[in-house]
């Protein structure tokens, strides 16, 4: 890149526009009369999208500038800034994997908010836009103190957007959702002061080959795990999730399933293992334990839900299970499933949250029993339906086979009841959704309001179907991602292994 910061330009490019979003509105605010105030979150809308989609087209730039065959970090970016701590910038297979699902994901979110945002527009799309940031910046940070700081900060914009535009319970979900994963993520600091003082730097590098005393390692590990466990979130410090996703606007929980979660998932593979491998074997059968009663308890808690959207939360909070399995199976099969599970799930459960926000913003409600019969009203409605609901069972074919299967192949190899136990959760997912399906798209239309819905229109076909290409695209060609995703698979074993 001749030296260009592309990754800092791609990070704070939607901070960026959000802060000129801001300024032209208070240079505006007192010339603007009611007809030119009703358009302003219109222009901010698309101005969120021009702002969003530019920041996909740097990450792709950034992409095409990235060598999946060097396993190390690459595109380094590194400023001193006190001391041993350092701005401190890059990217391996696993960081610009999920980089690229969070810049693809932000401008369908505001894409979506088209017709169903209608309060505090601009507002609004200035929270994604910050939040974006955050999000960006927790994947492509190789300082701690610069992490941490990412991490935290990200809490910010997502309470707002709960807090502000969601349902009737909105205030209590966003501080159950802010106090979670703030408490959590205090042990972290901790954890955070302990190995700069420790190891004498805060650089993920210097970390991941500094030996850490067995006995710290076991302090740490559970420190970073307070936090990764409720941001996956594992059971049982999951409750926060159903209640965030239920209250949430559609696009709130499309980013929420998309991309905060695999946030726990990407910290037990970028910390625990690499830096703290004798914990990691300690608590394995631990993680194992917690894996596969999450797969199966939250299973079976969706299958007697009502509300389509806590089914679907229940849902993730089960399939996040299998991200856990793969990550402390320690072997390829194992991890690469665990990467490609946690990006499959972003896209599948990202436009399953679409699909209920489809009919909710037609009906006002997600009871399972306001609907059936849809597939005589809404046949692309149902079709798009039926493809997701497919994926989310895990159908070969689609995207959501591969990750299961790898994760519960690599879970095998390092204890087969705990693999046992994640292909029951298999089972209960195919009852769950496919009850789902049958209950709200087959048989007779008995809601006589339901007579008179429409069909998708243009932007939630622009919105969703995309995401329906990359699940079967990803489905029957899994290696574009694996090829990318290997070398950091391999080095993250490697360095378990003191390599």
């Amino acid at each position: 890149m001749g030296g260009f910061p592309i990754l800092s330009a791609m990070t704070f490019l939607p901070l960026a526009g959000a802060l000129i979003i801001m300024i032209v509105r208070a240079a505006t605010a007192g010339s603007r009369d009611e007809t030119q105030a009703g358009s302003e979150g219109r222009t901010a809308l698309m101005a969120g999208l021009i702002i969003s989609g530019a920041t996909f087209l740097v990450s792709l730039a950034a992409f095409a500038y990235y060598n999946p065959a060097e396993p190390g970090y690459q595109l380094v970016e590194q400023y001193r800034w006190y001391q041993n701590i350092s701005y401190k910038m890059g990217v391996d297979g696993l960081s610009i994997a999920l980089v690229l699902l969070t810049t693809f994901l932000t401008p369908i979110c505001l894409l979506a908010s088209w017709n169903s945002i209608n309060k505090r527009v601009t507002e609004y799309v200035v929270a994604f836009l910050v939040l974006e940031t955050f999000m960006i910046g927790v994947f492509t940070s190789l300082d701690l103190v610069l992490f941490y700081i990412f991490f935290e900060a990200g809490l910010i914009p997502m309470f707002l957007i709960i807090g502000i535009w969601g349902g009737p319970d909105k205030i209590y979900a966003a501080f159950k959702f802010f106090l979670y994963t703030l408490i959590g993520s205090l042990f972290m600091l901790v954890a955070v002061v302990y190995m700069y003082q420790a190891a004498g730097s805060s650089d993920f590098e210097v970390l991941e080959n500094y030996e850490f005393a067995r006995s710290a390692q076991t302090w740490l590990w559970l420190a970073f795990m307070a936090s990764f466990a409720v941001k996956l979130p594992m059971w049982p410090v999951h409750t926060w999730l159903p209640d965030a996703h239920v209250q949430a606007p559609t696009a709130g929980s499309v980013v929420l399933a998309g991309v905060l979660l695999k946030m726990g998932g990407y910290g037990f593979l970028r910390f625990s293992l690499p830096m703290f491998p004798d914990a990691s074997h300690l608590f394995q059968p631990v993680m194992f334990a917690l894996a596969v009663v999450a797969i199966v308890y939250t299973s079976l808690v969706a299958w007697r839900q009502t509300d389509m959207k806590k089914l679907i939360a229940y849902s993730s909070v089960a399939h996040m299970g299998f991200v856990t399995l793969g990550v402390f199976s320690f072997n390829e099969a194992g991890v690469q499933g665990a990467i490609f599970q946690m990006l499959s799930h972003g896209i599948i459960s990202g436009a399953l949250f679409l699909i209920v926000g489809v009919v909710y913003d037609r009906m006002h409600t997600r009871e399972i029993s306001a609907y059936g019969g849809l597939v005589h009203r809404m046949p692309i409605y149902a079709s798009l339906f039926m493809l997701f609901t497919m994926a989310n069972v895990g159908l070969p074919g689609t995207s959501g086979f591969i990750g299961e299967i790898l994760t519960m192949v690599g879970g095998y190899q390092a204890s087969s009841w705990a693999a046992f136990g994640a292909a029951l959760g298999v089972i209960f997912s195919a009852v769950y959704m496919l009850t789902l399906y049958r209950r709200t798209v087959f048989g007779q239309i008995t809601n006589p309001k339901l007579n008179a819905i429409k069909d998708m229109n243009r932007i939630e076909l622009i919105c969703i179907v995309p995401l329906a290409l990359l699940t079967i695209l990803f489905g029957v060609a899994p290696n574009l991602i694996f090829n990318i995703t290997e070398g950091s698979a391999l080095r993250v074993l490697n360095l378990m292994a003191g390599g």
